[in-house]
């Protein structure tokens, strides 16, 4: 074959074309690495106090039988009708990408048989889920939450606890919030204001004027009317029956422990008539996390405990809030480890959505320490000075400084502007010249004066300039 020809046949196959750019999906979020200084805050403050309050740390599968969201959250619940992904898989089982995690910690306990435990157990969760709504602010198709749960104690200091420790969290965060609370009883003194509740929106006028899910609803399950966020529904809410009216004595007395502990305890809720959750297995207290400008907004009321609850009936309760006003919500579950096959076993637990959490510190610009920022750059000239600048400073990581490197570049002038960029001390410089002489040279980037130190007493000149890290 002539030249020509086999040059233009190699052209050929390695000829590269571009290729068309494929997006990322709707209501997914990529986190760039200059979010991750907000992600770290937030993990590591919910992981700090809940090892202190002696929850651990549990993990469950992304994907679970359809079948246990069905069961758990409630088949008509608008998570299983609208919002879940769900799919067969190849080999025609139902699966379901988890749309919120306590299922899954409920499977977790029966299946590992975690009865046998102490009790309570109480487990700290943190992961992503999986949602098919409407992207907007704040909310995601894919976003993650921190889940505290307490499986296996019925008390009510149970529940005050773990609403103390969502208002703790977001204080620690420097974000101002309020907890809506409310009861909405158990199944036998529910079952009597279910009644009054569907002779109330079955009153002439009032059914016509519901939205399309709440005529459904009021079929299928007239406790999620209170829970719509469509202004005329939100408007009925508010002239709705009040559940606290219908409580059994033992409900009741739940309830008033719960909020003579959040009194005492100093933290600030507001009595909420309307709240119910959107899931199948909440009984007794049900609460929410509101950030403290939307409570302001609601024009609510904040009612204290006497000798029983009463609730504010604000002028339309809710109206003009964001659809997706709460930080973070929960209640007591006590019926739902038996129904999954379980031992019967109170419990109760909460979620926080960490997007959201993330979007009201940018708000507020709350001040973040830089993560890139350490305590003493490693600069090099030529490769045998970087190959011992490699080795020094994994010794300097060892020893628990904060060392920085650039170990790609070449150029000096590069290497001490990243040094000035993250803010750093000391440089210490390492040349052909100081290999061959044994010293380094340390060098002050505030006043910009070098020192020769001997290479063999590094360990020594840095400790006496930063201190010991282990102490």
């Amino acid at each position: 074959m002539p030249k020509m020809f086999k040059k233009k046949e190699e052209e050929k196959v390695f000829k590269v074309r571009r290729g068309k750019f494929v997006s990322r999906l709707r209501g997914m979020k990529d986190i760039l690495p200059d979010e991750y200084k907000y992600w770290n805050l937030v993990i590591k403050k919910a992981s700090e106090l809940s090892k202190a309050y002696g929850f651990r740390r549990i993990g469950t599968p992304v994907l679970e039988n359809l079948e246990l969201f069905e069961r758990s959250s409630g088949r008509s619940s608008d998570i299983v009708t609208k919002e879940m992904f769900s799919f067969i898989d190849k080999n025609n089982d139902k699966i379901a990408l988890r749309p919120e995690a306590t299922p899954g910690i409920v499977r977790t306990y029966i299946e590992h048989g975690m009865f046998n435990l102490p009790q309570p157990v109480k487990l700290f969760w943190l992961g992503p889920v999986f949602r098919h709504d409407k992207p907007q602010a704040g909310r995601f198709r894919q976003f993650s939450q921190f889940d505290l749960e307490n499986i296996g104690d019925p008390s009510p200091v149970a529940d005050a606890e773990l609403i103390s420790l969502a208002y703790y969290f977001f204080r620690e965060l420097q974000i101002d919030v309020i907890t809506q609370i409310n009861s909405i009883g158990c199944a036998v003194c529910r079952k009597e204001y279910l009644v009054k509740l569907e002779n109330f929106y079955k009153e002439r006028g009032r059914r016509v004027k519901l939205c399309h899910d709440c005529k459904k609803r009021l079929a299928k399950n007239p406790l999620r009317l209170l829970d719509c966020k469509e202004k005329p529904c939100l408007e009925m809410a508010a002239e709705a029956p009040q559940i606290v009216d219908s409580l059994c004595d033992d409900c009741r007395n739940h309830f008033i422990k719960v909020l003579e502990y959040l009194d005492e305890l100093d933290i600030p809720y507001n009595l909420n008539p309307t709240l119910v959750r959107g899931l199948d297995y909440y009984n007794r207290t049900v609460f929410e996390i509101w950030p403290v400008e939307v409570e302001a907004s609601a024009d609510a009321g904040l009612d204290k405990i006497s000798d029983q609850p009463t609730f504010a009936k604000p002028d339309a309760v809710k109206e003009g809030l964001p659809r997706q006003s709460a930080l973070g919500g929960g209640g007591r579950y006590d019926g739902l480890v038996e129904y999954m096959g379980g031992r019967p076993t109170p419990a109760c637990g909460f979620g926080i959505g960490i997007e959201r959490v993330i979007l009201k510190i940018k708000e507020k610009n709350i001040p973040l320490k830089d993560e890139e920022k350490g305590d003493i750059f490693l600069a090099q000239l030529g490769d045998q000075a970087r190959r011992k600048i490699m080795k020094l400073f994994e010794v300097l990581r060892k020893a628990g400084y904060s060392a920085r490197q650039a170990f790609t570049k070449d150029s000096l002038k590069s290497q001490l502007e990243m040094a000035n960029k993250m803010g750093v001390k000391y440089t210490l410089i390492l040349g052909q010249k100081e290999i061959m002489d044994g010293t380094i040279l340390i060098r002050d980037m505030e006043s910009g004066i070098q020192e020769i130190i001997d290479y063999k007493k590094i360990l020594a000149e840095v400790e006496k300039r930063l201190g010991n890290p282990a102490k």
